[in-house]
Formats: structure tokens, sequence, C-alpha cells
């Protein structure tokens, strides 16, 4: 049996009619470009993510960028982010001119460590950076006490959390501003690159819809030097459509993860995932971690099973990071998860005898 790492075919088959029918409305209403598509779909995310705004934008790391840009925050100044985070966490900071601080992640969540933030922090710190990554929640509410007892911004990175809490509250309604990613593999996807800020602040969201647009809010007038940055219609209207069917691929997602909990739990030296107790996960990755890393995929790979590694280089490792002068070894937590970890096929439609074909095959490697 194939099992491909990631599969669009049964979430796009369901919903085929309703996305054709959005594809349409957009076509013959002649108006491409920040128009009612776009109004729907942040009126509809903010209320989803109970937040008061939600702006859409280009991309997630244009949101990210746009947030940092909102909270003024630029060269000479520091912001705290995971050292095992996607690169797109950390070239946000790059791109405003502040500079990255990495903070370890806990072990067992993948998340940052609190208790390293406040370490981590000088005179210059002027935000912190949590990413939920896989889809877990990080633990907001020591990361918000850290950031309220240091006069602190909080700018959530929710790019791979749609959906997920902490303590109830869920991601994206935590932070001061926050960014996200639609990119069309992320567990809200549009059909191309697609990204959403939220906030609850009423100035933040009117200079990020500024900024987005030229640094226009009345066409041909610029009140600053604003970027291109807007979410258009046609990956509104997706979106749209897609955000009525979340909750229940959510669910979806968490029934294929306990299925591989189930079945791989014991087996060789494989790490499963591990829940924060007061944490959300909404899996947009199934991640195990195992000595023998490269030694599986390529057994899965040989049994026609995808997966891919999440992230195999540390954002202070990479060629495009080496004038800050850090040397391997630097963060040991973050390059530990790095050698050993990889993400197992999860998407919606998935059956349990295709996540049981992976798990086999799995024990067959570790017991032959």
């Amino acid at each position: 049996m194939t099992i491909p790492f990631l599969d669009f075919a049964p979430m796009h088959a369901a919903i085929r009619s309703e996305m054709q029918e959005a594809f349409q409305s957009v076509y013959d209403g002649y108006w491409y470009i920040m128009g009612k598509q776009l109004i729907d779909f942040e009126e509809a995310y903010a209320q989803f993510n109970k937040t008061r705004y939600s702006i859409g934008v280009s991309n997630g790391l244009d949101a990210l960028s746009l947030s940092l840009l909102a909270l003024e925050i630029g060269p000479g100044d520091e912001v705290i982010v995971p050292s095992n985070t996607y690169i797109a966490s950390v070239l946000a900071v790059s791109f405003v001119g502040a500079t990255p601080i990495f903070v370890e992640p806990d072990i067992k969540t993948y998340n940052i460590d609190p208790k390293g933030i406040e370490q981590a922090i000088t005179e210059r710190t002027r935000a912190i950076m949590p990413v939920h990554l896989y889809g877990q929640a990080c633990e907001m509410e020591k990361i918000m006490a850290i950031a309220l007892k240091h006069n602190l911004y909080v700018v959530e990175d929710n790019a791979q959390a749609h959906g997920a809490n902490f303590q109830g509250k869920l991601t994206g309604s935590w932070g001061h501003i926050n960014g996200t990613s639609f990119y069309p593999g992320k567990n809200l996807g549009a059909l191309g690159d697609a990204g959403a800020i939220t906030t609850d602040d009423d100035a933040l969201a009117a200079k990020v819809r500024t900024l987005r647009n030229y640094g226009s809010k009345v066409k041909y007038h610029n009140e600053v030097m604003g970027y291109n940055m807007r979410l258009d219609e046609m990956q509104a209207a997706f979106l749209s459509v897609k955000l009525q069917h979340l909750n229940a691929w959510t669910a979806e997602r968490q029934q294929i993860a306990m299925w591989y909990i189930e079945t791989l739990n014991g087996v060789g030296d494989l790490i499963l995932p591990y829940t924060h107790p007061n944490a959300g996960h909404v899996y947009h990755l199934f991640v195990v971690r195992t000595q023998q890393r490269d030694a599986l995929q390529q057994h899965l790979k040989e049994k026609g099973i995808g997966s891919l590694i999440h992230y195999p280089i540390p954002p202070h490792l990479q060629e495009a990071y080496r004038s800050l002068g850090y040397n391997k070894r630097a963060f040991p937590i973050a390059e530990e998860i790095a050698e050993t970890c990889l993400s197992l096929p999860l998407w919606v439609g998935m059956i349990e005898e295709q996540v049981l074909e992976v798990t086999q095959c799995i024990a067959k490697f570790y017991h032959g």
C-alpha cells in the first residue's frame, strides 16, 4: 500500500462543489482585491478565533512581519523566538531589522520553555514570539505573565495551530497581535499563499490594515510607506468554505493521532508526541523521535510510505544566519530534535487501515 505523507484528495473531493461555487462567485463578481469575500472571511475567522479583529494578508511570514512593524519593533530591538522553530518566525524578526534571540524548547512538548525566556531578556528585548509548534499550544499563561512583568509584547506564531487552546483560550487570541498562515498544507489551508493577523487592539488592527495596503486607507492617499501584503478575494472565498469544516477536520486529525499513539506505544525507541495537561493539540503534524531516524525514514520510503523532517536544520545553523555566530551545539535541545524527529503521514481522510499499515511497517523495522 502506497501512503503519501500528505494527500489533499479526500478533503478536497468532499468539498468540491462548495469550492467551485466559491470560485464562480468570485469569478462572476468582477472584484478580485479587497472586496466582500475578504471582509466576510475576516469576520468569520475573527469569530472563530474569538478575537475582535482578523486582518487577511498575503502569507504567514508577512503576517508576522506586519505584526512586528505595527508594534514599531526594529533595528536595535530583540525578539525572543524558539530555537527549533521554522525559519519564517526568525525571518520576520530580521525583516523589521530586529535581532532574533533563541530560547530552547521543552524537550517533551517541543514548544518554547518559559523558564528560558526570562533568562534571555535584556534591556533591548521588545517582544516574545511563542510558536505553537506541530499544533500544540504553548504555555501561554506563563508567557503572558513574563511579558507583563517585563513590559514586553507577545506576538504568537499560530501558523500550525488553528483551533488549539491553552486552558480553554484559543491560540492566536493570547498575544497583543498574532500572525497565522493558511499555506495549503496547514490545518486551515488556502489553494495558494495566504495568512492573517489577529488582535483585540483597535489601534494595531488599524495600523496593519494600512500597512498591508501600500500605507493607504483611502485610495491614492498614502499615509505611511506601506506594503502590498493583501489577501486576495479568491483565497478568502476558498478559506471561508474551509473554515466551516475546520472543527470536524480537527476532530479527525485528533482521532488519527490517537490511532498512532495506541499502536506505536512501546515500539522500539520511539518517543511519541506528548501533550501538556493544560494544552490542546490539533496535530498539524504527528512527530515522533528516534535515534534511528534516517534508517527508519529510508525503511518507510522503501515500503511506499512518505515522511518528512520538521525541521532538519535549526535556524541558528542555517547559512542565512551565519552572521549571528552560533556554532553547533549552541542550542543542543533544538539540535537533538532536528537530528531525531520524523513526521508521519496525517491528513484529513486518512483511514485507520492506512494508519495501521504505517505502524506495522514501523514495528517491523524495529522487531523484524
